[in-house]
């Protein structure tokens, strides 16, 4: 039976703890300040990002990674032989699902399967590790194909964002949209339906409780949910206030894991530090 190797575009967020458990490689998106180009997760920081953007007053443009560079990540497999399962970002916000199918035309390979997450940040990082775990378990690449299209549909990824400042340099809200949400305290909640972006609730109030919130008007969906794994994702939140929703998810006695992660240079450029989400997949 040939391999199958899982791979992915670095907007899942996944740790390289989890990375390397699995066998997971990434394929890393770019990202644009000004006319310095980085590969994300790999040439720069997020932290660079945040000071950079704070003293220009810009967020990076992000863009997919070039046909060329798809090409060479897939080569090495590609000579193997492998059945390839490419999991990337919603095709409704970027266009690196489609730059992977044209590597491998341009390749003439026909064992690349790409799959659109309809989802981004660890709510694609849910659906590559519920692959990782079926070829651990032996099962067929159609068995596997099969499972994930059941899968995606029932990901759940939200986060609250603590201000509007990043999307509005990001050009996704008004100035005087951003003045006013961060003048009233207002949190809004960011919910990822059928591969877009929309606004859930609106929060109001410090981070800390705010999140702490958004976590438990989860808690009748989350005890519905897959138990596998939970996973709380941010782009840089105060210690304090990961640990309380870790505390809480600890509390339910119901995932098997919880596992925290740091979003990477793509997702955080555009929604800013102190973003939190609780991300998982219902049954």
């Amino acid at each position: 039976m040939n391999q199958i190797k899982i791979i992915a575009d670095s907007t899942c967020d996944l740790s390289e703890e989890l990375l390397e458990k699995y066998n997971i490689s990434i394929l890393p998106l770019m990202l644009s300040l000004d006319d310095k180009n980085f590969k994300d997760g790999v040439e720069i920081k997020v932290e660079d990002i945040y000071q950079w953007s704070d003293q220009t007053g810009k967020t990076p443009k992000t863009a997919a990674p070039t046909i060329g560079d798809a090409q060479e990540f897939l080569t090495p497999y590609v000579k193997e032989n492998m059945d390839i399962i490419f999991f990337g970002i919603s095709e409704a916000m970027s266009g690196t699902c489609n730059v992977m199918r044209l590597a491998a035309q341009s390749l003439d390979y026909q064992k690349l399967h790409v799959i659109d997450s309809k989802s981004l940040s660890t709510g694609i990082g849910l659906q590559v590790l519920r692959a990782a775990d079926l070829v651990l378990q032996g099962k067929s690449i159609d068995d596997i194909l099969e499972d994930i299209q059941m899968t995606r549909e029932k990901v759940r990824a939200s986060f609250v964002i603590d201000t509007l400042t990043f999307l509005h340099r990001g050009g996704r809200c008004s100035g005087v949209t951003a003045i006013l949400a961060n003048t009233l305290n207002l949190k809004p909640e960011i919910v990822v339906i059928d591969g877009k972006m929309k606004v859930g609730k609106k929060y109001r109030g410090n981070q800390s409780t705010v999140i702490l919130k958004y976590a438990k008007d989860r808690e009748a969906e989350l005890l519905k949910a897959d138990p596998s794994r939970v996973f709380i994702t941010h782009s840089g939140c105060q210690k304090e206030v990961i640990d309380s929703v870790n505390e809480y998810l600890r509390g339910l006695n119901y995932f098997n894991e919880i596992i925290e992660t740091r979003a990477g240079g793509v997702i955080s450029s555009h929604c800013g530090p102190n973003t939190l989400g609780v991300l998982y997949i219902n049954q």
